[in-house]
């Protein structure tokens, strides 16, 4: 949750809880998230009383509502961002949304250290895999492992699969793929233009 909406604040410099909302609601984080409207307008205050966050009073809406609270990354919540980007690459053990978050943040990095990232990402995954086959193989009989030999083909699958897939994505950024931390501007939007929001 802190990577997603310390992400979005980051991509227009100053935001609002309303527009954090709306930009994860576009995204689709409702459906893969935790980021529900309670639970983003909590961690945008939770980050401002931590310093990772300062916030701005700015003026009253045009509805007559209370002054509305513009929130900015602090260079302690740059840093944590980029920290929690990082892991969220590299790590082969994190929840998909984790992953799924990182990969939507990671044109915020520059290639080469993007690409070093998912590296790791992939070794750890091999590493991981070779683990499990030490103790299980996928010709091992019914009667060593039962139902529970299932679990091992399970998780080789996934460790195949997504080992597989970040692969694929190292060879896109190597080949030049989307604009990377330092390499001109870009847009922040994340559907092309003329692309319905599927969850608008």
């Amino acid at each position: 949750m802190r990577l997603l909406v310390l992400g979005a604040v980051r991509q227009h410099g100053r935001a609002h809880g309303y527009q954090i909302r709306n930009d994860l609601e576009f995204w689709g984080a409702h459906q893969w998230s935790n980021a529900k409207p309670g639970s983003i307008y909590h961690a945008l205050k939770t980050m401002a009383k931590q310093g990772l966050l300062v916030a701005h009073e700015i003026a009253p809406s045009t509805a007559g509502g209370p002054p509305r609270t513009e929130y900015e990354l602090t260079d302690a919540g740059e840093e944590t961002y980029l920290d929690l980007l990082r892991e969220s690459l590299r790590a082969h053990d994190e929840r998909i949304d984790v992953l799924t978050t990182g990969v939507g943040f990671i044109v915020d990095l520059p290639r080469d250290e993007a690409v070093a990232l998912l590296r790791e990402r992939v070794a750890a995954l091999d590493s991981w895999r070779e683990e499990v086959l030490k103790h299980w193989t996928p010709e091992a009989t019914p009667a060593e492992w039962g139902h529970i030999g299932e679990i091992m083909r399970l998780w080789t699958h996934n460790a195949e699969s997504s080992a597989d897939w970040t692969r694929g994505l190292i060879e896109r950024l190597e080949g030049g793929a989307y604009v990377m931390a330092g390499e001109g501007r870009r847009s922040v939007d994340v559907l092309p233009d003329g692309v319905d929001n599927p969850f608008g």
